[in-house]
């Protein structure tokens, strides 16, 4: 299997929309090992992502690098936090704008799912990607006035990428997973997806790809559930003259119950293991981690 160049340089990206639980530190482990893997040469850098403006809490932001604190890792400053840069998303879009590639969708996911309907698809028919039922087109075609018109209106509407056009100016791509080898691109699967919307001017896949460029990440370590999203990184990768980097894919922690750790099970945080008088040391092996492998 190939090895990313030197230096390795890895990344954790929490949202502050919670408490980090056990599936995190598992994560923020895996990245931060991937980095010390390549001895002196590796880093480990924290990115805050915190786009989701409804969502995203300071005091979450404080807890999760206490926490990671608390845990023993150690990272570079300075913290790149998403909303401190959103002229790198917006300078994106007009890039992806001015060669023909992003179209304005005025639909509400209601009106999505009544046009799915009215196509006569069978439930189990209807055209599914990683993210759920493909966007049908409806406002690809739209007239570019009158779309104008409702933006300058103030209509809520979302950006789209034209995922055909921006195949077809890229060409075929492939990209690398450690553990699975080279990986044709398929970004098709995901059909026109969001890449930003009028109260959220950025996307997950968006802010993402463009960050890891800029921060020089060679190895990008996220969750097996995130899978199929480097399918559509690496177009926009393509399309954006951005860097590409390899990537590995760790498994999803789960509880006892079978079921993977989501924030909302307040027991399994670790500012609640903290508080019930848990050492580092005892989280990290809850999480799975050797005693010769923490940090």
């Amino acid at each position: 299997m190939p090895t990313p160049p030197a230096p390795t340089v890895t990344r954790f990206a929490p949202s502050p929309t919670g408490l980090l639980h056990l599936g995190h530190a598992y994560s923020a482990w895996f990245a931060w090992a991937e980095a010390r893997r390549a001895g002196a040469d590796g880093r480990f850098l924290i990115r805050i992502e915190d786009i989701d403006r409804g969502r995203c809490r300071p005091e979450f932001e404080v807890a999760i690098l206490e926490d990671l604190a608390w845990l023993g890792l150690t990272w570079e400053v300075p913290v790149r936090r998403q909303s401190d840069h959103m002229d790198d998303y917006a300078q994106a879009l007009d890039d992806l704008d001015g060669r023909g590639l992003i179209y304005p969708c005025f639909c509400t996911r209601a009106e999505i799912a009544r046009e799915i309907e009215a196509a006569g698809h069978a439930p189990h028919d209807i055209p599914q990607g990683p993210d759920g039922p493909l966007y049908p087109g409806t406002c690809r075609h739209l007239d570019p006035v009158e779309a104008k018109d409702r933006i300058a209106a103030g209509d809520a509407h979302a950006l789209r990428l034209k995922t055909d056009a921006a195949s077809a100016q890229a060409g075929p791509l492939t990209w690398t997973d450690l553990d699975r080898g080279a990986q044709t691109a398929t970004p098709e699967i995901f059909g026109d997806v969001v890449l930003a919307r009028k109260d959220t001017p950025t996307s997950y896949h968006l802010s993402v790809t463009l960050d890891d460029h800029i921060q020089g990440v060679t190895c990008v370590t996220r969750g097996e559930d995130l899978f199929a999203a480097s399918h559509l990184h690496r177009l926009l990768q393509a399309v954006l003259g951005l860097d590409t980097p390899f990537y590995r894919h760790h498994g999803l922690l789960t509880g006892p119950d079978g079921k993977r750790f989501a924030k909302r099970d307040k027991s399994e945080t670790l500012r609640s293991l903290r508080e019930a008088g848990r050492t580092p040391g005892e989280v990290w092996a809850l999480a799975g981690i050797g005693e010769g492998d923490r940090p």
